[in-house]
């Protein structure tokens, strides 16, 4: 059967790069599949691993953090060594090798544990925010008409407030604790997830093979759940990704601004960062610490989703 793509235009040009880009593309489809595709342009990419290698360093300190912490979460065997003038640093007591913070907490074990708060806290912020926006944008992209106006309005209206001041204003209201924390990053999320899904669908009724369905007679429900949307989720998952890393930001960022909850001394990056700040003249390490972590995995996150964005780019899969 004829795959209706034109041959090259003679001489190249524009019109012959597309062509066989396009016929490539096709012979990607046919031949293993899109995913299959994607997960090997993944492979090939070095900002794809090592992203993966730090997103997947920061899952194992997370999930294994009671066998590496040296101390509990809320324990502090330092306070003994703390003085008005002095907090030992790294390498001045064997046993804390990066030293303690103001209450005699160890900075390592709060490290490793704090891993484990932010991927709780990332991880089920970022599920919350992609559920309400998918199914925003599964409406909106399904019916169309005023539904799909009332909808792209309300989305509007959270998409013009700054992303972390909704998230501020939500945590804010719902009060202090890890669970309103999580609530309100994913709030803020939604219009993200909202829009592209939408988008992403729209571009996708418009295909033949939805036609083809409507000639079959397949109702609008049937072809949206098994032909429309998981053709139009690959956006959704890459944007996941990298809301991943701003939900991690945006964590430490609640928690720097006190909204939080939970005890001074528990362990979170976001609150280590807070009470570093009285000591930044004689421990500068307890704000410096906390920061690379935070960086380093937002980072990780980031180089993994602009890796899975561009293997799926069907403007790159053919290069």
């Amino acid at each position: 059967m004829s795959s209706g793509i034109l041959p090259p235009a003679p001489g190249g040009g524009p019109a012959g790069d597309a062509a066989v880009a396009d016929h490539e593309v096709l012979d990607v489809q046919v031949k293993g599949g899109f995913w299959r595709d994607v997960f090997r342009r993944l492979r090939r990419n070095p900002t794809a691993w090592i992203g993966a290698a730090i997103v997947l360093l920061f899952l194992l300190v997370a999930l294994l953090a009671p066998v590496l912490a040296p101390y509990s979460e809320m324990e502090l065997p330092g306070r003994s060594f703390i003085t008005p003038t002095h907090i030992p640093g790294p390498g001045e007591l064997a046993q804390f090798p990066l030293g303690l913070d103001r209450f005699g907490g160890d900075v390592l074990s709060k490290l490793i544990w704090g891993a484990q708060a932010s991927l709780q806290i990332g991880v089920i912020s970022t599920a919350l925010g992609l559920l309400g926006g998918m199914l925003i944008g599964l409406l909106a992209g399904m019916f169309g008409g005023w539904v799909d106006s009332v909808l792209m309005r309300l989305v509007d209206i959270l998409l013009s407030v700054p992303n972390l001041l909704l998230a501020v204003s939500i945590a804010a209201i719902l009060g202090q604790s890890q669970w309103a924390v999580m609530i309100a990053i994913g709030a803020s999320q939604v219009p993200i997830f909202a829009r592209l899904l939408r988008a992403s669908m729209l571009q996708q009724r418009s295909a033949d093979y939805v036609l083809s369905a409507q000639t079959l007679g397949l109702g609008r429900g049937t072809i949206t759940m098994s032909h429309v949307l998981p053709n139009s989720i690959g956006p959704v998952i890459v944007q996941g990704t990298l809301s991943l890393a701003t939900a991690v930001i945006d964590a430490a960022a609640l928690s720097f601004l006190g909204l939080g909850g939970g005890r001074p001394e528990t362990a979170e990056w976001g609150r280590m960062l807070t009470y570093a700040q009285a000591e930044l003249s004689i421990a500068p390490w307890l704000a410096f610490l906390p920061g690379i972590a935070i960086a380093v995995t937002a980072l990780g996150f980031t180089l993994l989703g602009e890796a899975l964005r561009e293997a799926m780019d069907p403007r790159t899969r053919a290069r």
